[in-house]
Parts: structure tokens; sequence; C-alpha cells
């Protein structure tokens, strides 16, 4: 009977377009990633009781599932959110709301709500993504904090990817009022940055000046540990809820944890002084950011196990990875360089062709608003953008990397890195026989 399944198995993947030696070198890979995925679904059993017991003890009911509009008052499935969001990661208040558009804006707003003119904004994980770059002034913007008198400072991480401490020292002045760390890597090849590293930093800069804020852009990492950087100290941490905490459900989003001071002054940026957190009717989207955040460990579970694979089918193929193929993961990213446009695009190209949504088309490069040179998104996605759903995408510039990212599922996951592989080697890239 195990036979037939097989052969099912094998005669459906290759109407889908995957070939035998695919398949073949795929099924290799993943006999040696057993004992890593069960590592994987241990972490995702704790961090869904830890949800789970979030939503129990704020008592969640069905009246919180429903909607509001206008001002949205007494909107109680958006507070009773926010204290599960709390409750979930170990910090005093919550900002999420439907009135977030994406990451840079969640981050715009715990950015501008605790900064004042004069004051300094120093980056400890070296230059951070590229959208913020127009937030904070790096590159000319109307609106952005510089515009505002606020200025800003780095220090790049050291070229093992840790923090520089004596940089960091040195930096900290009496004007430093807010530290960033940004926990992915972005479009960047250095490694990801653990939650137990940032812990250290935050010890750090915390014994230097108590009264300094520090945010972590939490991007891509939730749930992809049993803790957050804000089990450590840090006064905010930012993300979105088309990643990792919407479960792949929640339609738009992001949220802000943290201090309660820090979270009520990102609500007066994000609404108006005075109103903050009262007002921001939650239109509809309360059941899918309750039930996004349920399925988040689980969703975000099957997007690690895609990394992973992904990390060791490239590694093996002679290419450059990061993270490589066998180190302990921190995000939901893996990045793989190629050297060559062409072989960005390909591997795009098979993300989309394994999707369930607009799988007929062909990505191609563009000049995406916020960026610096073209870059090519793949993504046939439910919820437009959602990168906890498999997508990849990459500046199309030297040295030609590739972000790949999520996968409702881990099967799908699976299947768009073999999409990948066969678009390469039909393309002449690749050569498993070699």
């Amino acid at each position: 009977m195990r036979q037939v399944e097989d052969s099912k198995m094998k005669a459906l993947y290759e109407k889908m377009g995957i070939s035998k030696e695919v398949l073949d070198y795929s099924n290799e890979i993943l006999d040696g990633l057993k004992e890593r995925f069960e590592s994987i679904d241990g972490v995702a059993e704790y961090n869904q009781m830890k949800v789970l017991h979030a939503m129990q003890k704020n008592q969640v009911s069905e009246m919180h599932l429903e909607t509001s509009s206008g001002y949205g008052y007494t909107d109680l499935g958006r507070d009773t959110l926010e204290a599960v969001y709390a409750d979930v990661f170990h910090t005093e208040d919550a900002l999420v709301r439907t009135q977030i558009a994406c990451g840079t804006h969640a981050l715009n707003i715990a950015l501008s709500g605790n900064l004042r003119p004069g004051d300094e904004l120093l980056s400890v994980s070296g230059k951070p993504y590229d959208t913020l770059e127009e937030v904070i002034g790096i590159r000319p913007s109307r609106g952005s904090l510089a515009e505002y008198g606020v200025t800003y400072n780095q220090v790049d991480l050291l070229s093992d990817g840790s923090f520089d401490f004596d940089g960091i020292r040195n930096a900290i002045n009496k004007k430093t009022k807010l530290v960033a760390i940004q926990r992915s890597k972005g479009y960047l090849t250095r490694p990801t940055l653990s939650v137990q590293s940032i812990a250290e930093v935050i010890k750090f800069i915390k014994e230097i000046n108590s009264d300094i804020k520090i945010m972590v852009d939490n991007c891509y990492g939730e749930f992809v540990d049993t803790v957050e950087p804000s089990d450590f100290g840090a006064d905010m941490i930012v993300g979105s809820l088309i990643k990792n905490p919407g479960g792949g459900l929640a339609p738009i989003g992001g949220y802000i944890a943290g201090t309660k001071e820090c979270v009520e002054n990102a609500a007066f940026r994000l609404t108006t002084p005075g109103l903050g957190k009262e007002v921001g009717a939650s239109l509809g989207v309360n059941k899918s950011f309750f039930q996004g955040l349920f399925l988040a460990p689980t969703v975000t579970a099957g997007a690690l196990k895609g990394a992973i694979f992904a990390a060791n089918v490239y590694e093996k193929l002679g290419f450059t990875v990061v993270p490589n193929s066998t180190e302990e993961r921190h995000d939901i990213i893996q990045a793989v360089t190629f050297g060559t446009p062409e072989g960005v695009i390909e591997f795009c190209k098979g993300i989309q062709a394994a999707a369930p949504v607009d799988s007929h088309v062909e990505p191609e490069p563009w000049a995406m608003p916020g960026y610096d040179s073209e870059v090519i998104m793949a993504a046939g996605a439910f919820v437009s953008g959602s990168s906890i759903e498999l997508s990849a995408d990459g500046p199309i510039k030297p040295p030609y990397n590739v972000y790949f990212q999520g996968g409702l599922t881990w099967y799908h996951a699976k299947l768009g890195i073999m999409m990948s592989l066969q678009k390469l080697i039909d393309a002449g890239i690749v050569n498993l026989n070699k």
C-alpha cells in the first residue's frame, strides 16, 4: 500500500512540473532533516500553548470576534486582542491595529512616537532595512525623522555578525534617546540576531543608561524561539501581521508591544494626541486577527522547515546560503547568493509557479518604491504582500541574493523550493548531475 501511495505522489508532483531527478534529490535531503523538524515541532507546541493560555486568561469570547465602525469606541474585541498580545509577549501593553499598513509603518509609528526634536536614534545592528532609510532620513524624504530634527547614528556589527560592544559604548551620548535593533537580516547576508544575543546587548545598554528606550524590529522572528526580545527588557518589539503573528489570516495590520509609556506614545502618533488607543475601528478583522495569532506558531514552524530545506538544497549545490544548512535558526528568512541576476529571477519564477494564486504569471524586476535598485518579488498570496505566505524577493544588484520565506504549510514550502530548483535546472543554471 505504501508503494502505491509513493507512486501516486510522484505522479502528482510530475503533473505539477517537478521532475523525478528533483524529487529524488529533495527526498534524499529530507531524510537527513527529520530530527531538526521534530525540534521545530517542539517549539511550536510550546508557543501554541503560550498563545492559547493568553487567550483563555483574557476570556476571549464570541463577542470579541465581532466588528466595529466609525470611531471604534468600546471595541471590546480590539482591546481584548491587544491584551492577548501583551500577555503573549510578556509586555505591559500592546497596539494591534488594522490602521497600521505594514511593518515599516509600525516601525515609523514606534520611532516617531518616542523620539523628539534634538534626540538621537542609534542603530546598533548596522544599516536598517531599505524602507527605513527614508523614514530615518538616511535617504532624504519628506516627513522623515531628520526633517523633524532627530539625528541618526549607527554601529555596525562585527565581521562575525556579533554586536560591537566597544563601538556601542563609544556611540552612546547624552542625545541618545532610542536604540534600534533589527533582528532579521533585511537585504543583507549577515546572520540573523538570536534572542539571546539581543538580550545581552539590551542588558549592556541599560547598564550604561537605563533611560534609553530600546526598540527591536521583530519582523520574521516571532515564534521561532520560545522567548522574544521583550522577555529581556526591550521597551518595544514591533512587527507586521502579514508576517509571522498574523498566521496567514490577517489581511493587514501591525503591532507594537512594550511598556505602557512607549505603546501610548506610539498610539498618539498613529491616531492623534489625546485620543491614542481609544479610537480606531476594527472594521471586521477581529476574527482574522485572533484566529491568525492562534495559528501563528504552527504556520511559523512550517515556514522554518521550508527555510532549512532550502538551505540544505542550495548549499549542497555549492551556493552560499545564510544561515547555512546546520546553523541554529532565528527567523524564517533564507538567503541564497546566486552571483547573477538570472539566478535570482529564475528562483523567483519557481516560487511564483508554486503559488495557489497567480501561478500562471512570471515575476519581473521593477523599480519598487522605497528601494534603491530594481527588486523582484514572487508572491502568489491570498493576502497581497504577505511574506508569511510562500514568497521570495531580492534586489537586482550584486551579489545577487534572493531571500526566501514563508509557506502557510510545510508541504507548500517544500513544493516552492523544489519548483525553484526545477526552474534553475530548466534554465541551465543548475545541473544535478555534476
